[in-house]
């Protein structure tokens, strides 16, 4: 871990840095991820593809394991959140194969178009923001599957992944902490 931290602070860090570290600002970023899973406009699936994909290119160990459809009910519970309002009422749950899948979003046929292109937009802001933002024929196949509402959505979603989830593999925090509904830990 980069940063000082007690031991009992390891499994649950995000409320140990918005008490002793950038207080504001810790607390924003928990404001933005918290207000992702509780109001994007997409689906499980295109929210899961596309949040799965930038876990793999962040290397955040955390971000890998975590399943929407099983964590964030008990994360919105435990924060007073909606979670039967949340991103994980929003269609069917991916199996393990749509996770194992995601970095072969251009072949593995268990992806709908829709699927597709939010993976390949995650990809192309995660590596190469330049060449998405001038890949006419992405942007093609993402007019024609998506609103500018759900382009709009998917993109600050997108944002909030890569951000946080670099930040949190960065500082090593996913090499200690687990998500587990604050409810379950003594």
């Amino acid at each position: 871990m980069r940063i000082a931290m007690s031991a009992e602070h390891e499994r649950d860090p995000i409320p140990h840095l918005a008490e002793h570290y950038a207080r504001d600002i810790v607390n924003s970023g928990s404001l933005f991820s918290t207000t992702t899973y509780q109001k994007s406009i997409l689906s499980l699936r295109e929210f899961e593809g596309a949040r799965a994909r930038t876990a793999e290119i962040n290397g955040c160990r955390l971000c890998r394991d975590f399943r929407a459809a099983r964590d964030v009910p008990a994360y919105l519970a435990a924060i007073g959140g909606a979670p039967d309002k949340s991103i994980a009422s929003r269609g069917p749950v991916p199996d393990e194969a749509f996770y194992a899948n995601v970095s072969r979003w251009a072949d593995y046929p268990g992806f709908s178009e829709r699927e597709r292109v939010a993976i390949a937009y995650a990809e192309g802001l995660g590596l190469d923001p330049q060449g998405i933002a001038r890949d006419e024929a992405f942007w093609k196949r993402a007019k024609a599957a998506f609103s500018d509402e759900e382009i709009v959505d998917l993109s600050y979603c997108i944002a909030c992944w890569i951000g946080l989830g670099r930040i949190v593999h960065t500082l090593g925090l996913d090499s200690v902490c687990s998500f587990v509904p604050r409810e379950k830990v003594a």
